[in-house]
């Protein structure tokens, strides 16, 4: 069977490294990727390595279209191209709006909408060219209904939610499928800024009664990635009933 490719960007931890771990596991040959947090993406394709699986790493920013245009450089070396993207580099903001400066709204557009849209057009091409692919974008329940305190976030997050709906749309008669995952409160990094009293208080008002983990993240972008041709266009909810 042909061995299969997948990009996963924001790879050094939490969704993005769950994401990389369940895709390898399948036989994926998994490109990982980061920004900031270099070293540790080095030991995770060490680890991975030495577990038996297929991994390269492929640090830079996801957002930076010379980055993105290096990154898909160095894949090309190992295959023609990707089969699958899963778009999850991004970075939160939690304070009001007025206190937000330029360069605050810049890196969070920066982050979380340019990396999709330039790593998307970078690997469409290829699935162009072989009439199939997939394309996951990992976006926020907030994309959808917004949250106090994080507009600029939310605001982000509803581009990538748009961003799918019409690239779906646009490359549905290439047989390239486009979804997202509108994430709830999922246990990780991002949300360490909570206390442990503002966890448990937003674990009451979740329905399911407590965060998502990273784990159950990545099983749903793998299913997505994997079955259902005739879903795309579609900003999926795992919040545990929140929204």
């Amino acid at each position: 069977m042909k061995k299969k490719y997948v990009l996963v960007t924001g790879a050094s931890r939490g969704i993005g490294l769950a994401c990389a771990s369940r895709f390898a596991r399948a036989g994926y040959f998994v490109f990982i990727n980061c920004k900031n947090s270099v070293k540790e993406l080095y030991e995770i394709k060490e680890t991975f390595l030495a577990e038996g699986y297929f991994c390269e790493a492929v640090p830079g920013d996801a957002g930076n279209p010379a980055d993105v245009a290096r990154i898909f450089s160095r894949i090309r070396t190992f295959c023609g191209g990707l089969d699958v993207l899963v778009n999850n580099a991004g970075i939160s903001y939690v304070g009001l709006l007025t206190d937000m400066t330029d360069q605050d709204w810049e890196n969070i557009l920066h982050a979380n909408l340019s990396s999709a849209f330039y790593c998307s057009r970078a690997a469409i091409p290829y699935m162009v060219s072989q009439k199939k692919g997939r394309i996951l974008n990992i976006s926020s329940m907030w994309g959808r209904v917004g949250a106090s305190c994080e507009a600029a976030y939310s605001a982000s997050k509803a581009g990538v939610n748009g961003l799918t709906m019409a690239l779906a749309k646009e490359l549905a008669p290439s047989n390239i499928q486009v979804n997202a995952i509108a994430c709830g409160a999922i246990d990780t990094a991002m949300n360490a800024c909570f206390t442990e009293e503002e966890r448990r208080a937003l674990s009451d008002e979740i329905p399911a009664g407590r965060f998502g983990t990273p784990e159950e993240v990545a099983e749903l972008a793998y299913d997505l990635s994997e079955k259902h041709p005739y879903l795309t266009g579609q900003v999926i909810g795992l919040d545990g009933g929140y929204i």
